[in-house]
């Protein structure tokens, strides 16, 4: 595994292919051959010599031209048009786009603009996304990304505006000025055999007063070169539309863009972001989405000449919804609160009976924070869920509903950690004696100041780059900034120390029934509350177990079924093991109704 074989092409072709050895197999990773011959074709410094020619001595010897190539090197395209796209072609022709708009990038006119057109369009066509993933530059895809914007930046326009159209790439141009009432660009083009998307740009008007003099703005549109990117690069990323990029003055900043969505599903959620040519990968920071429904998406982008001139709309990777997985988890989270609820009822009426001494006052006094910890979290989560579908309309709510959601799921683990000090306390420091009033500071301190502080911290830290949210939910990023960590590593954490106070628990009380052949009343407390935790804490930690597996494999149903059955029977689980089967609650329950002489039943 890992050598590497490479092979000769056939002798048609020049140039070499690149095998990979994995799982015992030979897995091609790179095509470099090439039937085209650019150095032949195309002689950059010959064909300069004749743009110089042509343009300033306005004759052109004929010993210096290559075969009479005119001004806008059409002579070029039959042989290039002609070529297959093979993944060799496609880089060699890519490196010639570059070297045109770096060489020959002055004084673009439609001719010029046409001749390249076609040459871009001959591999951006949809036929041709699969040979990408075998070009050896693994950037190929952002250097013509780059070459185009920087050719088509410098269209000269004929009578204020120009439009030159091929089947997958389109070039618009006008010129625009502060008095212009809004300047828009629309593309209607073809994907592929099934049907066509369109994109739609949109100058503001308060940015056109900017504008000092009159200048010109040009739009490019891409329909298949979202998918290249994706298939010429080794990170997963999902392009959901075109890409547009625009090529404005500098004193202009914003530019508006909507864009149809190729996947039309009804869940699957968008995320508007700009191409940073500098670090060659989108980046969320350019843009803010305005509006999001199942059909397109429109952007508030962010432009500037050297970093983002190219926008697009991705796919969030993670989106796993259906009908069933929406039911259980509304189904469960009803019956979660129902559960919570019945226990608090259940505290309150037996509060007077389980609290006479100060370990079991301690232990009820943390059951009852973890179960209104949970409750107010699977109120926000329902709550959350019914009034922000769309985050970016309601991005300020969701970036709060995910702090509190946060906060009060941290919290949940916190005081089952203060459980776990509890015992410890019981067991370990028989001699040591708090009272009630500095072990509610110590608990506080512990199950709600903790869970505070990594709250603010991780929002302090990441929201300033916009990657605290996740893409199309209210709750912690994970593929960008990994914000979720901050609940992972805390609760996965908490776990594993109470997983190891219940081994203490079992090997003290093997210990002290040998040794002294009867158990204190503090001794048989500590046996009760570990039994809670024993419990509790694996199922808690099998339920965001499997939360952390629907990350690790976003697309398995399973996991996520299961994870949703899990969190959201959370309540019950807290009901049943924490109250309903610890005798000494159901004995002052049983007091509490017989004294009241009404029957309960929740005795029976």
């Amino acid at each position: 595994n890992g050598a590497i074989c490479i092979q000769s092409c056939s002798p048609s072709f020049h140039g070499e292919t690149s095998f990979i050895c994995e799982g015992r197999k030979w897995q091609m990773f790179a095509d470099a051959c090439a039937s085209l011959d650019i150095q032949s074709l195309f002689q950059v410094r010959e064909l300069l010599h004749i743009y110089f020619d042509l343009f300033i001595a306005k004759t052109a010897p004929p010993s210096t031209r290559v075969h009479n190539c005119q001004a806008d090197f059409s002579c070029i395209i039959p042989d290039i048009l002609s070529s297959p796209a093979i993944p060799g072609n496609i880089a060699d022709i890519v490196e010639l786009l570059n070297k045109i708009s770096l060489l020959l990038s002055d004084n673009v006119n439609r001719g010029k603009m046409q001749s390249y057109s076609r040459i871009a369009n001959h591999i951006l066509n949809s036929s041709t996304i699969s040979n990408w993933a075998f070009v050896k530059d693994r950037n190929a895809s952002s250097v013509l990304l780059d070459s185009v914007n920087l050719f088509a930046g410098k269209l000269l326009l004929r009578n204020g505006s120009e439009s030159i159209q091929e089947h997958f790439i389109s070039t618009k141009g006008y010129s625009i000025h502060k008095n212009t009432s809004g300047k828009s660009f629309d593309f209607n083009m073809e994907f592929n055999n099934t049907g066509n998307i369109t994109g739609h740009v949109v100058i503001p008007e308060e940015e056109l007063l900017k504008l000092p003099k009159t200048s010109t703005a040009v739009s490019i549109a891409f329909p298949t070169l979202g998918a290249i990117i994706e298939t010429n690069r080794l990170d997963a990323v999902f392009v959901n539309g075109m890409v547009l990029s625009v090529s404005l003055p500098e004193e202009l900043r914003h530019v508006l863009l909507t864009f149809e969505k190729v996947n039309k599903l009804e869940n699957v959620k968008a995320q508007c972001v700009g191409w940073h040519s500098t670090e060659r990968q989108w980046d969320n920071r350019a843009c803010k989405m305005k509006s999001d429904n199942i059909s397109s998406v429109v952007c508030l982008c962010r432009h500037h000449h050297r970093t983002f001139k190219s926008f697009s709309i991705l796919m969030s990777p993670t989106t796993l919804r259906n009908a069933v997985l929406d039911y259980i988890t509304r189904t469960g989270l009803g019956l979660s609160i129902f559960s919570l609820v019945v226990c608090l009822v259940i505290e309150a009426v037996v509060w007077h009976h389980v609290t006479r001494t100060e370990i079991t006052y301690m232990r009820h006094f943390c059951l009852v924070n973890i179960a209104t910890s949970l409750l107010i979290a699977d109120l926000l989560f329902i709550l959350a869920t019914i009034f922000m579908h769309n985050t970016a309309l309601n991005y300020p709510l969701c970036v709060a509903a995910t702090f509190f959601l946060h906060f009060l799921y941290l919290a949940l683990f916190f005081w089952m950690f203060t459980l776990g000090l509890l015992i410890l306390y019981g067991l370990l420091l028989i001699f040591l004696k708090i009272t009630r009033s500095v072990f509610i500071v110590a608990a506080f301190s512990i199950g709600y100041g903790c869970p505070l502080v990594i709250s603010v911290l991780t929002v302090a830290i990441t929201e300033p780059k916009n990657g605290y949210l996740r893409i199309g939910a209210c709750w912690l990023n994970w593929y960008e900034t990994k914000a979720l960590l901050a609940f992972i590593i805390p609760a996965l954490s908490i776990i594993l120390v109470n997983m190891v106070v219940v081994v203490v628990v079992v090997v003290k009380t093997g210990r002290s029934s040998v040794g002294e052949g009867c158990k204190s009343q503090d001794l048989s407390n500590m046996i009760r509350i570990s039994k809670n935790v024993a419990l509790l804490t694996p199922l808690l930690g099998l339920t965001w177990g499997f939360g952390l597996a629907t990350i690790v494999d976003s697309h398995s149903l399973a996991f996520h079924v299961t994870f949703a059955l899990l969190n959201a029977f959370q309540g019950f689980f807290i009901l049943l093991f924490g109250t309903l089967l610890d005798r000494k609650t159901r004995e002052a329950l049983r007091m509490s109704c017989f004294s009241s002489k009404r029957k309960c039943s929740l005795t029976k």
